[in-house]
């Protein structure tokens, strides 16, 4: 492990990250409020995710982390912590609008280059090329690769953001800086990082396929590997006391 200083931003570390062991200690910390653990991460994503432009995504997350650091130093969660993530809205809003505006900025470009590839096909078989049977199979191909690339881009940003929440609920840090160093520190732990990412998301995918409700039950879990995560790149500002 080795630390790493950024600019008037705290220091990060370079961590080993093992996806099944975070999965296995994520499970063992929060087995004991499990349900309790369960509803705060339910309820928190589809509020976040109820209203457009990250309004209450980010105090939602600031929110769920806020319990998980409560867990870590030996506190007792409870659902109503949840709405802690209220006391950081404004830099938590900035930080998600941030987080909303980087997916536009690179998927916008791709969407323009489908379009025109799509447009370019139609044209091509609207010409009499001989490319009227193979029209439908090359739509289907460029709507198929632009699905799998997107998926990626938006993987890929999401991962950059992955230490922005708890920093600003564990740091109380601006929106801004926090998004800054949450890049330098994803950057830094990148391949570990992707790897959790995609074992996370296959974990969520298998969940999907238990007729959606697997995904809600394996979401504690996932976000409790990202919490895990900041602890080892971060660790836990030492003045935070566990509440009684």
């Amino acid at each position: 492990m080795s630390l790493t200083m950024t600019p008037d931003l705290p220091a990060f570390a370079k961590v080993s990250i093992s996806p099944i062991a975070y999965l296995q200690e994520s499970w063992a910390r929060m087995k004991g409020q499990y349900g309790v653990f369960l509803g705060i991460t339910v309820v928190g994503m589809l509020l976040g995710g109820a209203v457009p432009l990250g309004i209450l995504l980010g105090p939602m997350l600031c929110g769920i982390y806020f319990c998980f650091r409560t867990q870590a130093q030996g506190g007792r969660v409870t659902f109503d912590q949840l709405f802690k993530g209220f006391d950081f809205f404004s830099e938590a809003f900035l930080a998600s609008l941030l987080m909303v505006v980087a997916n536009m900025v690179v998927l916008l470009p791709l969407m323009l280059v489908l379009f025109f590839g799509l447009f370019a096909t139609a044209l091509g078989g609207a010409m009499g090329h001989g490319a009227e049977k193979a029209m439908p199979f090359m739509g289907c191909f460029l709507f198929g690769a632009f699905f799998l690339v997107v998926m990626l881009v938006s993987a890929i940003i999401s991962l950059l953001f992955t230490f922005t929440f708890p920093l600003i609920m564990d740091r109380q840090m601006k929106g801004l800086d926090a998004v800054k160093l949450s890049l330098h520190a994803a950057m830094a732990n990148f391949g570990g990082l992707f790897l959790l990412a995609l074992v996370n998301g296959l974990l969520s995918f298998a969940g999907l396929l238990c007729c959606y409700v697997g995904a809600f039950l394996v979401l504690p879990i996932t976000l409790g590997t990202h919490w895990i995560c900041y602890e080892r790149v971060f660790g836990i500002k030492e003045e935070h006391h566990a509440p009684v």
